[in-house]
């Protein structure tokens, strides 16, 4: 037997079982069949599963809870916002930045860590609310404590009747007249609320501007809180 019988001859074509040069970019194994890519990279049909399988899904509920779960973060903030400003006297723009915090909290803590796009748009609408009519029950509560005290003038005898008959004729007609005009001033002041932050930079430019600079960044705390984990994207099977 000639001693190179072993040596491969390269005259004849010799083909032998390989593996494929294809390999998973996860568990770095030979690919055989179907693929999958992650990332522009080829992974098998089992590491492609359980990327799928960790991947949490979205749902009716899930949304629902986490709109629920962010409306109590903001009502929370909006407590907060406002204890700091009636009791301090202040008006403490970071404190956008915990609102921001707690609304984007309490909706991945409702929707059980899910996120996505709409639970951005809806984490930012919370947060700027919850910021902006913070500034009316500071205004309020700063009102009733600056309202001066009227001293009440005791009237005759002879205006007693005519007065308590006055007085009873004003209440009815008031009782009539109070849910439109309850109505009214809620309304009137949400949308006072709502546009404080332009209110304010209308009025001083400077600290104004500060504020909607602060209240931004909170807003964008919430957005990227809400953002969820954000799992490769799996394509396939080629």
């Amino acid at each position: 037997m000639p001693e190179n019988a072993d040596v491969p001859q390269f005259q004849t074509a010799e083909f032998h079982d390989q593996p494929s040069a294809d390999v998973c970019c996860i568990c770095q194994q030979p690919i055989s069949g179907s693929y999958y890519r992650i990332r522009g990279a080829q992974a098998c049909t089992s590491c492609s599963q359980q990327v799928l399988a960790r991947k949490p899904l979205d749902s009716h509920a899930a949304f629902t809870r986490a709109i629920l779960f962010g409306l109590g973060g903001a009502l929370l903030g909006l407590i907060l916002y406002s204890a700091v400003g009636i009791l301090f006297h202040l008006e403490i723009g970071f404190v956008s930045l915990a609102v921001g915090y707690l609304v984007g909290k309490a909706m991945m803590k409702g929707s059980g860590n899910i996120g996505g796009r709409r639970y951005q748009w809806i984490a930012v609408v919370l947060t700027y609310a919850a910021v902006s009519l913070a500034v009316v029950p500071v205004m309020i509560a700063q009102y009733i404590q600056e309202k001066p005290q009227h001293t009440q003038v005791q009237p005759s005898k002879g205006s007693q009747a005519q007065g308590a008959e006055t007085a009873q004729t004003s209440r009815s007609e008031g009782n009539h007249k109070t849910p439109y005009s309850f109505g009214k001033a809620v309304a009137a002041l949400a949308l006072f609320g709502l546009a404080s932050p332009f209110l304010g930079l209308m009025a001083n430019p400077v600290s104004g501007a500060l504020g909607i600079i602060i209240l931004l960044v909170g807003v964008r705390i919430a957005w990227q809180i809400t953002a969820g984990v954000q799992l490769p994207t799996v394509e396939g099977p080629y």
